[in-house]
């Protein structure tokens, strides 16, 4: 009997998007299926990001998919977007990374927070991919609790001079343009908290590679370092308020997330299943195994799981009526099955499942980083705790 469901989509959530939005996902997973899965094992290895595909991802209109038209961007919904982040992933984390971080963490706040010549000048450069972008919160003892941060600012007569580092920063080591949050002389207080647009040739400004990583091997992470930094007052985005602001630069990067985990999954369930029909074992393809299809049907009841939920959370940001708690579900959930589902995946190829020319483990690997950046999947626990109790337990 041939299989019924023999795609990911076992819900039949494609009827619920508009003919748009799946011309979109399909011409993004074309894409990824023609340009990124030929190239990402070898850049995967050779720990590169590919640059070669910044140009064409910017043509597209994947960069600030969400963002007005008027700034060059493509003024898609945010179910689009969401779609757009899912394909990219189901290619690597790290091609999904590029484009959530130069989309929701640079050209968000300089649209959000940012005066109008400072969008004029970046927003359109940034959508074509011409200028790269790199967002830098994170420092080496400052990750969970962002509040803490000791990069400072301090105020001179024309402008600011910016000293510190920050750390696992995406991107930095080819950006651009870094959005750099820094405490202003009321150090301490996040009410002095501000948000600058700072050009990585300024002097005193240096990016170098994050040496070690077992994870995000094809994504460029750096280490940013500011000495002296002298920035005009025009640099400081003039709409920032405090550790607000960053925050919710996050909480459009966890957006992303939550439908590039699915993505990731889907990537991990189609090959354990297409492995599980072709490989032959004890005369007859693993498929046909209790083992294996208790996997298979835990894997595509966790990815169908989380599609529903990306789904609903990309229609409440349509109407502008999510929460960043709902965020915070949506991306702790849909990373901890992704993280799952690839493991499984893994176990199911057995010894193939450790070879590069299969994606499971080079996904298990990814995700275990998407599983703590943008706030830890336990971080996130306490945001929801506190969301549904009134109690904060951090």
């Amino acid at each position: 009997m041939a299989p019924k469901f023999q795609g990911a989509d076992f819900y039949d959530l494609d009827s619920l998007f508009s003919d748009e939005e799946r011309m979109i996902r399909d011409t993004i997973r074309e894409w990824v299926d023609d340009r990124v899965l030929p190239i990402i094992e070898e850049a995967y290895i050779g720990r590169s990001f590919p640059q070669e595909l910044i140009g064409e991802m910017g043509e597209m209109g994947m960069l600030g998919a969400s963002l007005p038209e008027e700034y060059g961007c493509a003024g898609l919904n945010n179910v689009a977007y969401g779609l757009i982040m899912q394909e990219l992933e189901r290619g690597d984390s790290g091609i999904r990374s590029f484009a959530s971080v130069q989309g929701a963490l640079v050209m968000y706040p300089i649209f959000a927070f940012g005066s109008e010549e400072q969008k004029r000048e970046w927003l359109p450069k940034l959508a074509s991919g011409e200028k790269i972008g790199c967002f830098g919160l994170t420092e080496p003892d400052y990750g969970s609790n962002p509040g803490g941060m000791v990069t400072t600012a301090r105020k001179v007569e024309d402008g600011w001079v910016l000293n510190g580092t920050k750390m696992w920063i995406t991107n930095g080591s080819m950006s651009d343009v870094a959005i750099i949050w820094a405490q202003t002389e009321e150090i301490g207080d996040t009410r002095g908290i501000r948000g600058f647009v700072v050009p990585t040739d300024t002097p005193g400004f240096s990016a170098r590679d994050q040496k070690g990583k077992l994870s995000l091997l094809a994504s460029d992470t750096s280490e940013l370092h500011l000495e002296d930094v002298e920035i005009p007052d025009s640099a400081e985005l003039p709409e920032a308020s405090g550790l607000k602001s960053p925050l919710m630069c996050l909480t459009q990067a966890r957006y992303g997330i939550a439908w590039g985990a699915v993505g990731a999954a889907m990537a991990c369930y189609q090959e354990a299943l297409s492995y599980a029909g072709e490989r032959v074992m004890f005369d007859g393809p693993i498929a046909g195994k209790q083992i294996q299809q208790a996997r298979l049907a835990d894997m595509i009841t966790g990815i169908t799981q989380g599609q529903l939920m990306a789904y609903r959370l990309g229609r409440l940001k349509d109407e502008g009526t999510m929460t960043p708690q709902q965020v915070s579900m949506a991306k702790r959930a849909n990373v901890d099955m992704a993280c799952e589902v690839a493991r499984e995946a893994r176990r199911l190829l057995g010894g193939n499942g450790i070879l590069v020319e299969y994606s499971a483990m080079r996904h298990m690997a990814n995700l275990e980083s998407v599983y703590t950046y943008e706030g830890t999947h336990d971080i996130h626990g306490l945001i929801l705790g506190q969301a549904v109790t009134g109690l904060a337990a951090y």
